[in-house]
């Protein structure tokens, strides 16, 4: 073990010498970083663990690659061991976790990417975040990110768009939350029908078809397994204002859930003078339909989602409706945004474990680095069942039911510190929660 750690150590210095800054046009960046990061075990009680990491980060062009070579460990912990390696981040199923070979070495490419989002041809392989299919009524700000720092998971979103080779009538976005498992997947093809008939607004007429599917397979939070859920769906989109201050789009979304579940919606949303943002929504949910079924949270619930979508839908169907407003100033480097959903009626007299049933709240905020000195700073906000335990504002600050996250930021020269926060609701924890943290410093070179 250590002369594993004096390897690592010497690949960590070496790698920044042999390239310098820029190689033949090939751009290079790299980060050493020293922390401590608290972790779930197996027992699900909290463990503390040392950090020592390198991310080198490679750029050509569109084309970038970022790794994540990060050794857990700690000094002494106990009289006759000097240094003890955490053996969860490099032995597939340790103490029986499930993680694959797989799981450990691919989230070690931090990232491959080429492209942004909403260029003709557009890849991200890694972590992602606030993934939307189409209008989100079936993915809506989907994220593979919620083990972090306990488990990095590589995921890959892909879009290509028909004008990248001169016919702008069709395009295509895929995605996978988990490339090692093929767990979630799914994906978009949509039409430009009338992109070629030079007609006011419906030019820019946009329909689709959005599948998403859960295989039901195990992963390494559970070893459960599920008959697959598929959801898929057709949409249409139009933009009726361009622009930058006052963008405006409608909106209308039909989906499809197991066992005959059925959603629509119908909806607009856009921005003022550039800085506000808002939109709206009007649904009508069938029984046991649960709207924006892959949402930014699935990873951590899926197993409790598949198991409503197991039994046969009971009740009535329901109206619904959705509202978000929020801001984003300064290029949206510094937003945030507050979405709430629910039904038109009151909260169930008897319990109940579809969320659909009860109002929703999802508030998110960032400041990228620039517009407050060094800080720069995300995090979100989600509570569900709003209303089922006690009112509607009592629960709305309970967090019970609440998925938390935060990373803060303060970079100063060259050096980088952050803290790391996720809490989430899990009633089979001792005490209601799991919780992880990672408090980082790094230095940028």
């Amino acid at each position: 073990m250590r002369k594993f750690l004096i390897v690592f150590m010497i690949v960590t210095i070496s790698i920044p010498l042999a390239f310098g800054e820029d190689a033949g046009g090939l751009g290079f960046e790299a980060g050493i970083s020293l922390g401590t990061d608290v972790l779930i075990d197996a027992d699900g009680q909290p463990e503390t663990w040392n950090s020592l990491g390198f991310q080198p980060d490679l750029a050509l062009g569109p084309f970038g690659v970022g790794f994540d070579l990060t050794l857990r460990f700690k000094l002494m912990p106990d009289a006759d061991t000097a240094l003890a390696v955490f053996p969860g981040d490099w032995v597939p199923d340790y103490e029986g976790s499930g993680k694959t070979l797989l799981d450990l070495y691919l989230p070690k490419i931090m990232y491959v990417r080429y492209g942004l989002r909403g260029d003709p041809l557009y890849a991200k392989l890694g972590s992602i975040d606030d993934l939307t299919l189409g209008n989100g009524f079936i993915v809506g700000e989907y994220s593979n990110t919620r083990f972090l720092p306990g488990q990095r998971i590589f995921g890959l979103d892909v879009g290509v768009d028909g004008a990248l080779f001169g016919f702008p009538y069709v395009g295509i976005e895929l995605l996978t939350g988990n490339l090692a498992r093929l767990d979630v997947f799914g994906g978009r093809l949509f039409a430009r029908p009338l992109v070629s008939t030079g007609m006011p607004i419906l030019e820019n007429l946009q329909v689709g078809a959005t599948m998403a599917m859960d295989r039901g397979v195990a992963n390494f939070v559970s070893d459960d397994t599920f008959s697959p859920v598929l959801a898929y769906g057709a949409d249409v989109f139009l933009p009726i204002l361009t622009g930058q201050a006052f963008p405006l789009a409608a909106f209308t979304e039909l989906a499809f859930e197991p066992k005959g579940r059925t959603g629509f919606m119908v909806g607009a949303g856009g921005r003022l003078v550039g800085v506000i943002t808002y939109a709206a929504q009007l649904r009508v949910l069938g029984a046991g339909f649960s709207p924006v079924y892959f949402d930014a949270n699935y990873d951590l619930f899926r197993t409790q989602k598949a198991a409503l979508m197991e039994t046969d839908p009971t009740g009535e169907g329901m109206a619904g409706w959705l509202a978000k407003a929020g801001a984003s100033l300064f290029e949206d480097k510094l937003y945030f945004s507050v979405s709430v959903d629910g039904p038109f009626k009151a909260a169930p007299a008897v319990a109940s474990d579809n969320g659909a049933e009860y109002p929703h709240l999802r508030g998110v905020v960032g400041m990228a680095e620039g517009v407050l000195g060094g800080f720069f700073v995300t995090g979100s906000y989600d509570k569900y069942f709003i209303g089922r335990e006690s009112g509607f504002f009592a629960d709305l600050v309970d967090p019970n039911d609440a998925v938390i996250s935060a990373a803060f930021n303060y970079k100063t020269g060259a050096a980088v510190f952050t803290l790391l926060y996720n809490l989430s609701y899990n009633p089979e924890a001792e005490n209601g929660f799991d919780v992880t943290s990672s408090l980082q410093s790094s230095i940028k070179f």
